[in-house]
């Protein structure tokens, strides 16, 4: 597991430091007015930077998506979560074992039983659905997404996966 380290820089904004599991060494730097400096460091030299980006707010968040997976998920990862505080979003693969593939998230009314919301649908051709309606209907094969606190999630693939609570 990497390590990240947060420490504020006054009248700039804040820096995180991220040691990775292969030894790189990577400085984040967020600016108060939204810029993004990144710094990558020789292995060899964690004091010698060899390269930098600089991201406007815009760009941050897009390779954010990216890195976080929000753009495409990597086919070796059947189940992938990102933490945002309290809140958590995790993709579930619906296996055939499934009971509740066939029926709506409205038939299942996964909001009201549980607090989670499936924020989107990947078919198994890739194509998407960005916040599917009650009426969406849960395919074998499909991967959902997932957003809620951690327990509300973890309910919603029980009720999903059971077809009941």
């Amino acid at each position: 597991m990497s390590l990240i380290r947060e420490s504020d820089l006054p009248g700039i904004g804040r820096k995180f430091q991220v040691n990775t599991r292969s030894g790189d060494k990577l400085v984040i730097v967020v600016h108060d007015d939204g810029r993004r400096e990144m710094y990558h460091f020789d292995n060899d030299d964690l004091e010698d930077s060899i390269s930098m980006v600089t991201l406007n707010d815009a760009e941050a968040r897009s390779v954010g998506g990216i890195l976080g997976g929000m753009s495409y998920m990597p086919k070796a990862l059947e189940s992938v979560d990102m933490a945002f505080d309290e809140m958590v979003i995790e993709w579930y693969k619906l296996e055939p074992a499934i009971k509740s593939i066939g029926l709506t998230i409205g038939d299942l009314g996964i909001r009201k039983r549980t607090g989670a919301t499936i924020i989107a649908i990947v078919r198994r051709d890739h194509s998407k659905v960005i916040n599917p309606g009650p009426e969406q209907m849960l395919n074998e094969g499909a991967t959902i997404i997932i957003l809620g606190e951690r327990e509300q999630v973890k309910a919603c693939k029980r009720l999903i996966q059971l077809g009941s609570i």
